[in-house]
């Protein structure tokens, strides 16, 4: 009797020692969202022109996907089918893995390939490990560590053949001096920032012009001409906005670097970049329909693919047409003295970004978890301290794009093309993912 008792007590001890290992592991979702968040810190911090955080977002989230995804076995890969990624690494059936484990290792190793910051890194990988290290096996933990670096170091062969490398030996671009073509604006007179952006592989697309939106309306001083028309209403706006246009205007800003200017003194203010703030919204999206880690992953790896995609489409009509900004007409023609709310991006303005990379992320968000889904914008709260409510991603993405016509950095007629064809791009996502479900 003594002996079934002492075995007993053992038993008991064992199962309620292991029980609270497995308490001692965070939810599998919020481990991918805290990784998401330590990614957009550090783009930031590193300052991520937003094309090139848009590709960090995607290579990332896609490795964390492909690893995470074995713990449902009916999920299927992403990569599969897109373009020019190798096979991934399968996991041995003979061994014992923990995918979320797995899935942070594979996301913080391309991190590590495509970011500077180095040892901020280190300290967000020992953070988000040590909960593991110390719930399972060295077996397990050893295990997991090496799958996430193979599915890595397979997303890494992809990142080395995109092209990004070569635009970065390319020469710098200044605009021309030709009526209706954009030049460096103020403050700053800065270069064209990727000018070269639409020599990247797309991941998905069938062409960098695939949703081009043909040409913006001629040059023409004419004031009853519709070049000239569109510059007089960015300029009647931007005299006139109301106080809820300019919140709008500062809400949705997400210039990642603007500098500041007080006489001979100039300094910076760091925010996330228009990419940031939507994977911010998936966050939001994900935590308010309690989405298990695997359709948290592929949320997260689609949004990051319409970003990616809507930003090499709308690059490549950008320095294709070299559309004049409505600071350099306004400025010259109609009034010297006027300034846009916003401070201008150093890139040509034909279309919009913000509308293009927005309306595309948005299709695939309403794809995902359904229309009229009313949420709270809380992403930008550590970063700007303000909030938004929005009835459905759509009309978030709507409110973004006119934003940056009240900014006075954009036509009406350039957010609503960059709007259509940022649609157009997220419908295609949706349709060649739509097994991912």
């Amino acid at each position: 009797m003594k002996t079934f008792l002492t075995a007993l007590l053992t038993f008991t001890i064992i199962s309620f020692a292991c029980n609270e290992s497995k308490k001692t592991l965070p939810e599998s979702a919020d481990v991918l969202h805290n990784n998401e968040n330590n990614l957009t810190d550090l783009i930031i911090y590193d300052i991520f022109s937003p094309p090139v955080a848009a590709r960090i977002y995607a290579y990332t989230s896609l490795a964390a996907h492909e690893t995470i995804r074995h713990i449902d076995k009916d999920e299927p890969s992403i990569v599969a089918k897109l373009k020019d990624f190798p096979g991934m690494p399968e996991p041995d059936k003979n061994k014992k893995y923990n995918y979320t484990l797995a899935a942070s290792k594979a996301f913080y190793t391309v991190m590590r390939n495509l970011t500077f910051s180095k040892d901020t890194i280190t300290k967000f990988e020992m953070q988000t490990y040590a909960p593991f290290n110390r719930a399972l096996s060295k077996e397990e933990y050893d295990n997991s560590i090496a799958f996430g670096e193979a599915v890595a170091a397979s997303i890494m062969k992809r990142v080395a053949a995109d092209n990004y490398k070569e635009t970065r030996a390319m020469p710098k671009y200044y605009g021309v001096k030709v009526d209706g073509k954009w030049v460096p604006t103020s403050p700053d007179y800065l270069d064209g920032i990727e000018p070269y952006w639409n020599k990247l592989k797309p991941l998905i697309l069938d062409s960098v012009s695939q949703f081009d939106p043909g040409p913006p309306p001629v040059f023409n001083k004419d004031t009853s001409s519709e070049f000239y028309k569109m510059n007089k209403e960015v300029y009647e706006v931007g005299k006139n906005l109301t106080v809820e246009q300019k919140e709008i205007a500062r809400f949705w800003d997400d210039n990642p670097f603007v500098t500041e200017h007080s006489g001979h003194l100039m300094f910076s203010t760091k925010k996330q970049t228009p990419g940031g703030h939507w994977m911010g919204i998936a966050t939001i999206a994900c935590r308010q329909n309690k989405a298990n880690e695997v359709k948290t992953a592929r949320t997260y790896a689609l949004t990051a693919i319409g970003l990616h995609e809507a930003f090499i489409s709308c690059f490549d009509t950008k320095y294709k047409y070299e559309f004049v900004r409505p600071i350099t007409f306004i400025n010259s023609t109609i009034d010297k003295n006027w300034d846009a709310f916003l401070q201008t991006p150093p890139f040509p303005e034909y279309t919009s970004g913000h509308s293009t990379i927005t309306a595309s992320v948005a299709t695939i968000l309403t794809k995902i978890y359904g229309d009229n889904i009313p949420f709270q914008d809380t992403s930008d709260m550590r970063y700007i301290n303000m909030q938004r409510h929005f009835n459905s991603f759509l009309q978030a993405a709507d409110e973004c794009s006119i934003s940056r016509m009240y900014g006075g950095i954009h036509y009406r007629l350039s957010v609503n093309r960059g709007a259509e064809c940022g649609r157009k791009i997220g419908a295609f996502v949706v349709e060649k993912l739509s097994s991912s479900r």
